[in-house]
């Protein structure tokens, strides 16, 4: 199977980043912060080989990333792209990347198309970024952007078509008048058009299936959202509740300066073994987690995925590349590989060690 690995950009400082959340804010800056919650809970979780800058470690950190790619069987990374009607934010790593083609690594984008708010604080209304998608002169302007990539050698095709991720189909309401532009530009610039993936999230599904060529699963959202059985969603809710009262009464007892516990745990075996098991459909590609745990980012009211291991993530990780076996396109997802303020990585740590790629690379033997 070819394992994709989401990739996050955020790890350097930029303008918008400063203005927002404070001088020099980076991904690491929340992964530093975190604190454990509960007995046996492993904050903060520390990188293996060092904290890295993906603008000013360059092209180092690039070229040490594929390096372990390659050795523990990860066939590519799909990076996130965050494209605002023009606006860009995050783009330097990418960029770097295009500059220095001896660096052995396959990527393609995944278009992160969500407005951006301070939901980290549970403030969703406060938006620091709108999505909008403008018109076919606004959808030109980003094709041009991503058409280097797409020339890049390594960038990751099916056939003559690049592949192009987009994670929230659903907010595009001209998605189709979109694609047939993006489409005929890519024709004219010598290839057989895209190939079309979209992102299956915690989120509305999107009807209109047949416009895209595939579907990722964005997972644990979308397992958690649309595949969670009754009775494990009960036992869920009821430990949220009784934790969150929990907290309710000691922040009440101790006006505000008593120890919060994390409200929301969910056994990983309960999403693992899901996806492990279920059908998908032809152009489904899976998508898995190895850990979970985004704390860092949400402090008590963020959400972790207990019990993880590497070898049950294997034995999940094997059934899915005997599912993909034998089509055309055997894409699996793994999110992600550099999700430090979810917990969710791919990369060592110094709890782990490669414990997780080493899981990967025996599936992949």
């Amino acid at each position: 199977m070819k394992i994709i690995a989401m990739y996050l950009p955020q790890y350097h400082s930029f303008p918008e980043n400063d203005e927002w959340w404070g001088k020099g804010y980076t991904e690491w800056t929340a992964v530093k912060r975190a604190r454990p919650l509960f007995n046996g809970h492993i904050q903060p979780k520390v990188p293996l080989d060092g904290y890295y800058d993906l603008v000013h470690d360059q092209p180092e950190t690039f070229r040490r990333q594929a390096e372990l790619a390659s050795k523990y069987g990860v066939y590519g990374f799909s990076i996130y792209q965050y494209w605002f009607k023009g606006h860009q934010l995050m783009e330097k790593p990418m960029e770097i990347l295009l500059a220095n083609p001896d660096i052995n690594l396959r990527y393609c984008i995944t278009w992160a198309n969500e407005t951006w708010t301070r939901t980290w604080y549970g403030l969703q209304e406060n938006v620091l970024m709108a999505q909008e998608y403008g018109d076919e002169a606004d959808w030109k302007k980003h094709f041009d952007y991503n058409l280097q990539f797409f020339r890049d050698p390594r960038y990751i095709k099916v056939g003559n078509r690049p592949v192009f991720q987009i994670y929230r189909t659903h907010d595009i309401e001209k998605l189709s008048e979109m694609k047939e532009c993006w489409d005929r530009w890519a024709r004219e610039a010598g290839f057989d058009g895209l190939f079309w993936i979209g992102g299956n999230t915690a989120q509305t599904a999107d009807s209109r299936r047949d416009l895209m060529d595939g579907w990722y699963d964005f997972e644990p959202g979308y397992t958690l959202n649309h595949h969670f059985s009754r009775v494990r969603r009960f036992r869920y809710i009821l430990g949220t509740g009784m934790r969150h009262l929990r907290n309710v009464i000691v922040s009440k007892l101790t006006g505000g300066k008593g120890r919060m516990i994390v409200e929301r745990r969910i056994p990983i075996h309960w999403i693992l073994e899901n996806i492990g098991t279920r059908s998908y459909e032809e152009n489904e590609y899976p998508g898995i987690i190895a850990e979970w745990d985004n704390t860092p980012r949400r402090d008590y009211k963020g959400l972790i995925y207990t019990g993880a291991e590497p070898q049950y993530f294997e034995k999940m990780l094997g059934a899915l590349r005997d599912k993909v076996s034998g089509r055309s396109e055997d894409f699996v997802f793994i999110n992600a590989w550099n999700e430090w303020g979810e917990g969710a990585m791919l990369e060592p740590t110094k709890n782990s060690g490669y414990a997780w790629l080493e899981a990967v690379k025996r599936v992949q033997s």
